[in-house]
């Protein structure tokens, strides 16, 4: 549903956030390592993100990436979403036919709609809050 990029971008967030939680900065070696993603891609994944609003860059010595801790309740995985896939997931039927539409529905628009419908719903009360805690706890990884 998500593209490649998108998925990388939640996943570096959620990374740097619980970095943030323990008062630490992140860098892109880490970040990229962490989600096994290469550093060029997560560098333009992470630039998307800063100009966004959603983390924070720092440069310097002792910069890095980081999110407000005070915003971690406030950040929605849909702000990521949007920052990076735009709203097409919630537009486009999963086969990928761009003049789909309720008044000319593809043969599958009917089964996924709900689909999307419901995926909207959980990325828009979903925080950066909610998924990080899992990752401090060590009830949920980033990968395996």
């Amino acid at each position: 549903m998500f593209s490649k990029a998108c998925e990388y971008a939640i996943r570096a967030t959620i990374f740097i956030a619980s970095e943030s939680e323990k008062g630490r900065r992140s860098s892109l070696k880490d970040i990229a390592r962490e989600i096994d993603s290469p550093e060029a891609f997560t560098a333009k994944t992470l630039q998307k993100l800063s100009k966004n609003g959603i983390i924070v860059s720092t440069k310097g010595a002792h910069g890095g990436f980081q999110v407000e801790k005070e915003r971690l309740s406030d950040i929605k995985i849909s702000q990521i979403v949007l920052a990076i896939d735009g709203d097409k997931v919630y537009t486009r039927c999963s086969l990928g036919l761009h003049n789909c539409s309720e008044d000319h529905p593809c043969p599958f628009h009917s089964r996924f709609k709900p689909v999307r419908n419901s995926l909207k719903e959980i990325v828009e009360r979903t925080s950066l809050l909610d998924l990080t805690s899992g990752l401090i706890s060590g009830d949920t990884f980033l990968k395996i």
